[in-house]
């Protein structure tokens, strides 16, 4: 049999926000586990997985500087037939578009320097021909986050009736603008947002990658939104666009809280030995969510192939 060479990379973020009005509890919790089922299912290389969390300063601290340059690292490293994933738990919001009436989809790292759903797009514009990139965001308004992505199961392309929400520990992860604009006076003096794209500015700003590119390329790299090859950009979102997520805890240890989401596709993935594809993983979460009487509603964006695909890429073998 021939050697498989393929390497697999993953940046996992969590964000608990601790010691702030607007922490979480769950969210570093759900990226050990995560990084506990790449390893142990997936094959996973343990100097292959990137944690970034802010709850223990021995890692590296989730900014919004700190992810671009850790995913950018990881894309730039890929060649043909890798398997590149981004996991995120932790708060997300809206952001007006500026001379528009829509909004941005956008995650809120721990120093609240937001990544939209255009960054992620210029990302997933660069990932290497024949590279695979799957995100998974357990954050508020996670659905779209890669700008322009194909809706394989959501609100457009798949009916949802409402839930009730039961009392219970469930806070969600939503994080109003006002907070965010509040946060950033406090810490810079300034209640301002960066407008322009991070990922944009850092990798023209990287002079070895501007070289390797044609002509073209870096033109439709500085407009930021012309795909450079076919997609494989695969985005499992912990609710829809219009919805928010949860942070829950079945008991009163917080030790123990974690994102709805997260739990429900690790849960799905724990009892789903065998390889499973994008579309039945989100399926199978959105029945858990149900069941657990949960108001959010799971998301997946990708190309029709890659929905249909399995879930990072797994083999059957490698479950023999």
């Amino acid at each position: 049999m021939a050697k498989n060479d393929n390497m697999k990379y993953a940046v996992l973020v969590g964000c608990n926000y601790p010691n702030t009005e607007n922490e979480l509890h769950g969210c570093v919790n759900d990226v050990m586990r995560m990084q506990n089922i790449l390893i142990h299912r997936f094959g996973f290389g343990t100097e292959n997985i990137n944690v970034l969390i802010d709850t223990d300063e021995s890692y590296t601290k989730p900014t919004g500087e700190n992810i671009c340059l850790a995913l950018i690292k990881m894309i730039r490293q890929a060649k043909a037939g890798d398997v590149l994933f981004f996991h995120y738990s932790g708060h997300g919001t809206l952001v007006p578009l500026q001379n528009s009436t829509g909004y941005d989809e956008c995650i809120v790292p721990c120093d609240f320097n937001l990544l939209t759903d255009e960054d992620f797009r210029l990302m997933v514009n660069i990932v290497p021909l024949g590279t695979s990139f799957t995100m998974v965001s357990d954050s508020c308004h996670s659905g779209g986050l890669i700008d322009k992505e194909k809706e394989q199961i959501g609100p457009h392309a798949t009916g949802n009736r409402s839930l009730k929400v039961p009392e219970t520990k469930r806070k969600n992860k939503f994080l109003p603008l006002d907070s965010i604009l509040r946060f950033l006076r406090e810490e810079t003096g300034e209640a301002k947002m960066e407008a322009s794209s991070k990922v944009q500015r850092i990798l023209t700003d990287d002079s070895s990658f501007v070289e390797e590119m044609g002509v073209l390329e870096q033109h439709e790299l500085q407009q930021g939104k012309q795909r450079l090859h076919e997609d494989m950009g695969i985005l499992l979102s912990g609710c829809q666009t219009d919805e928010t997520s949860a942070d829950a805890c079945p008991t009163e240890d917080m030790s123990k809280a974690y994102g709805a989401f997260s739990n429900a596709i690790q849960s799905v993935l724990e009892q789903h030995g065998k390889p499973i594809s994008n579309r039945e993983l989100v399926f199978g979460a959105r029945k858990l969510l149900d069941e657990g009487e949960y108001s959010q509603h799971p998301c997946l964006y990708c190309s029709d192939k890659n929905a249909d695909a399995a879930f990072l890429c797994e083999e059957s073998s490698a479950m023999d």
